[in-house]
């Protein structure tokens, strides 16, 4: 090995052990090694960047920040469409998907990749010659925006792939999603409250709101992670046969995927698995609303497609709604732009699965008679997926009435 590549192996395996050990401290608020031993890892590096300068590394840790601030995004059209996921909700629907699945794939035996549903914002991150070079959000699925000055700053998401298992590939297209976990964003609220200043009313408006920040140094400040979940674009192709091996290769590079994964022989064992994970739900690091469901073969995921706006092979099987009990403190009318009014009630405050909800829909005043919902009820507020605010149903006793929401 020559004196060169001997420097910057050095260089590589001291920045990666730094940016574990700042995901550990600043995202999981749990420090793996003391302040001392972090600070010599430091200097060793510096130490190194100060005798070598012509081999300082585009992801070194030293003199980092996070860039100057944005006027605006800028729009980027995605190369490979960001679909969404269809959802199913309870045992049935999972079992009618995967019926679905196999009556387009006759005589083959079919596995599932199961993975956690983040409850983040999903972003796609291109990758030139092993760097990363852009970080785009979602947005309707055809353009999102640039927001790669941001994603540069968060902890755990490598800025320059390395591997001793293979090449690097020469393009990588990444898809996952940017969260706070729950330790960083709880110690985040903490911190905000005690400087008198605004606090997050649950982990993923802080990632997105942080995400959308013009000045990167903002983001740079977050407790922000980056959870993998899928191959757009590989070149040459990274040789994998299904889902579960494509993030097991992207682990090499220093990607990391959700705490929990799991393979599937049987969509009885998925139900299972999905029972399981519900359970165990509070104590995992992150918010997640539910699981993903992917079939495994990527040869399989081919042969089913997609449909219009999802694809055949993936499905997200939703947890439950989260309930609160509330009063009715008034309801008044809302003009709308058109000139409709709406009634709306307001609520006393109150938490229901991370969100504060004080405002729900009535619709209209026939819903207002039929239901007979008046101030000083007590009302029942549901969080539950994408459904837009509705009343769900009516109940026997006058004051409890069952709303149905997504916020």
């Amino acid at each position: 090995m020559t004196q060169t590549s001997t420097v910057v192996a050095q260089m590589r395996q001291l920045i990666q052990i730094l940016a574990q050990h700042n995901h550990a401290y600043y995202v999981m608020d749990q420090p793996t090694i003391l302040d001392s031993e972090y600070d010599q890892l430091f200097h060793q590096l510096k130490a190194l960047e100060e005798q070598y300068p012509e081999y300082i590394q585009p992801d070194s840790p030293i003199n980092k920040v996070g860039g100057k601030p944005l006027a605006k995004f800028t729009s980027v059209t995605h190369v490979v469409p960001m679909l969404s996921l269809g959802n199913v909700f309870n045992q049935e629907e999972l079992f009618a998907f995967a019926r679905r699945a196999e009556e387009r794939l006759p005589n083959q035996t079919i596995q599932y990749d199961v993975e956690l549903k983040f409850d983040g914002l999903a972003i796609s991150l291109w990758y030139e010659q092993g760097v990363l070079v852009r970080g785009v959000t979602r947005g309707d699925g055809e353009t999102g925006e640039d927001i790669t000055q941001n994603v540069k700053t968060i902890r755990n998401l490598p800025k320059v792939l390395s591997t001793d298992q293979g090449e690097v590939p020469t393009l990588l297209e990444v898809r996952g999603e940017v969260l706070m976990p729950k330790a960083g964003f709880e110690k985040l609220n903490a911190e905000n409250e005690a400087k008198g200043e605004k606090t997050f009313a649950n982990p993923r408006n802080a990632a997105a709101g942080s995400l959308r920040q013009l000045d990167p140094n903002i983001a740079a400040s977050r407790p922000l992670a980056f959870y993998a979940y899928g191959i757009a674009q590989c070149e040459p192709n990274h040789g994998q046969s299904t889902m579960s091996e494509s993030l097991e290769w992207l682990q090499q590079f220093g990607f990391a995927v959700g705490e929990r994964h799991f393979v599937c022989d049987s969509i009885q064992e998925v139900q299972a698995v999905y029972e399981q994970i519900n359970a165990e739900r509070p104590q995992l690091s992150v918010e997640i609303d539910g699981m993903v469901i992917k079939v495994n073969s990527l040869k399989q995921q081919q042969q089913l497609g997609f449909l219009s706006r999802e694809p055949r092979w993936a499905t997200a099987y939703k947890f439950p709604a989260v309930a609160a009990l509330t009063t009715v403190e008034n309801i008044d009318w809302q003009v709308g732009r058109t000139g409709t009014l709406t009634p709306v009630a307001r609520l006393n405050p109150v938490a229901v699965g991370g969100v504060t909800v004080s405002n729900v829909t009535l619709h209209n005043i026939g819903e207002i008679h039929r239901l007979d919902v008046r101030i000083g009820d007590t009302v029942s507020v549901y969080r539950s997926g994408d459904v837009g605010v509705t009343i769900h149903s009516n109940v026997s006793s006058r004051t409890q009435l069952d709303f149905q929401m997504a916020v």
